[in-house]
Parts: structure tokens; C-alpha cells; sequence
């Protein structure tokens, strides 16, 4: 496991114990013991579920804990996703922080398999957004690769996205063209993007050198489409920009390589799903 992630796990533990679960510690005798399963309330697809037992082994490395649906597996209402079994106290205390875990994992997988879903039969991929929740972007990405999804950037270190802001601080398409030769010699394993807000941008992006992709921002699929032609496979083509369940599959129509969906982690719904103790 990451060492952001453990650290990250140990950070939602002291949020939630912080001074101890006095609940526990004076409602549960010292040595009772029990078996308790996280069932799924709804259907869904499963992610962080070693997330989920990493929280139950912090609480108390004594607690069995077995993972029955792997991550990016789906599942149905009812559905038994994990076991653990020990201490009451430690299964009780451990409780609301794995399924904080788990619930808005699963969330995620769950929207993104069904944008995945939405665009079949065309052959475009659904990429994620940087739109992730502070601190858990390791999580939600992985999230959205097991619903299907694929991981655009990680951060404003493994890619570049020069976007209108970037544009209108840089100058013309000359001083963009010296900036890409720039870091094609400082970072040549660095991607370059350049975002495009209309046909216009799109062909004079095409003049450059050292550009893999383009961003079509907030055009609509006859746009689109037209820059697909424009650019005729020389570059990657990513849509984005407001595209809903309700649109994607017009957008996917267009021919355009990817659409990423800022959606599939800033909006996504956490499951519910529940601790059953017995």
C-alpha cells in the first residue's frame, strides 16, 4: 500500500478515535467477540476494499479479516463484500472509518462503470479529472480504473495541460511553439496537451510541433466532430466539459479518442453499505 494512502488511513482513525471510542470502551464488555459483515444495500462495483481491511488491521492487527469481492467486480444488493471477525470493541471501533472507505469508493467505481456503460459500442476511452477529493486522489483514480475508467494525469507534474489561462499569460502561437520545444528537451518523457475552445485554435494547433493531444473544450459534437476531421489522427482528441449520462453517447459518436468526466469523482454518490454484526 502507498505510503499516502497508510498515512491517510492512520489520519481518518485518530479523526474518528481521537481520545478512544468511549462507546465502545464502557457499552461493550472487554472480552466479548464477534463476526461482522459489510453487506451491500445496492447494487454497485466494489473498490477500496483492501482499503477497508487495511482500516480493520490498524485498529487491532488481531482482527481476521477476508475480503470476498475483489476490486472492480460487481455486485448485487445483498451482496457480502467482507468478513472480519474479533473484539466487538475493535470491529465496532473500526466500523464507520472502513466503510467511510469503502462507501465512497465504491461510489466511484459505480459512476464510472456507468459512463464506461454508456458510450458502448463506440471505442473511446473515459478518463478521469485532477477534480478528486484532497488527499484521496491516489484512492479515486484507482477507483475509476476499476470501474473501468483510465487515469488521466496525476498531477501538474506528469503531464502538461496548457489551457486558456496558460494561452492568454504566454502570448501567440510562436511563444507556445518555443515553450513546447522548451520542455520537450527539459522533460521528454512529459506529454503535451494543448486545450482548444473552437475550430480556430484547433488548426492553428495543428501548425505546432511536439504536440500528442488536444483538449476540445465545451464543443458540441458537431464541433467535434469537425475537428475530428481537421485533425486527422494527428493528434489525440479528448472531449470534455459539462457531459452528463444524457450526452456522452452523442460526444462518443463523434469519433474523439477519450472523454474525460470530472463527474466520475467530484460528484459520485457513496453506496450504501452496512455493518452487520452477529
Amino acid at each position: 500500500m502507498h505510503p499516502s494512502v497508510s498515512a491517510l488511513i492512520r489520519a481518518a482513525i485518530e479523526e474518528d478515535i481521537g481520545g478512544g471510542d468511549v462507546t465502545s470502551l464502557y457499552f461493550i464488555p472487554e472480552g466479548l467477540r464477534s463476526r461482522a459483515e459489510i453487506v451491500a444495500r445496492e447494487p454497485g462495483v466494489v473498490s477500496g476494499a483492501e482499503v477497508a481491511a487495511a482500516v480493520f488491521r490498524e485498529i487491532d492487527p488481531a482482527l481476521e479479516v477476508e475480503t470476498l469481492i475483489p476490486d472492480g467486480s460487481p455486485f448485487e444488493r445483498g451482496s457480502v463484500l467482507m468478513k472480519a471477525a474479533g473484539s466487538t470493541r475493535s470491529l465496532l471501533t473500526a466500523e464507520r472509518t472502513a466503510l467511510n472507505f469503502l462507501q465512497r469508493l465504491c461510489g466511484v467505481a459505480t459512476q464510472t462503470r456507468r459512463y464506461v456503460q454508456a458510450v458502448q459500442p463506440h471505442p473511446v476511452q473515459i478518463w478521469d479529472t485532477r477534480k478528486t477529493t484532497p488527499g484521496w486522489r491516489l484512492l479515486e483514480k484507482a477507483a475509476v480504473k476499476h470501474g473501468g475508467g483510465t487515469n488521466h494525469r496525476m498531477g501538474l507534474y506528469d503531464h502538461a495541460m496548457v489551457k486558456d489561462n496558460h494561452l492568454a499569460a504566454n502570448g501567440g502561437l510562436q511563444e507556445l511553439q518555443a515553450a513546447i520545444h522548451k520542455m520537450r528537451a527539459e522533460r521528454p518523457g512529459v506529454r503535451v496537451q494543448l486545450e482548444a475552445d473552437n475550430l480556430k485554435q484547433v488548426a492553428d494547433f495543428l501548425t505546432l510541433d511536439g504536440v500528442e493531444m488536444l483538449l476540445l473544450d465545451n464543443m458540441t459534437p458537431d464541433q467535434q466532430r469537425e475537428a475530428v476531421k481537421l485533425v486527422n489522427g494527428k493528434f489525440w482528441l479528448e472531449a470534455s466539459g459539462g457531459i452528463t449520462l444524457d450526452t456522452i453517447k452523442d460526444v462518443a459518436a463523434t469519433g474523439v479518442n477519450a472523454i474525460s468526466v470530472g463527474a466520475l469523482t467530484h460528484s459520485a454518490r457513496a453506496l450504501d453499505l452496512g455493518l452487520d454484526l452477529y
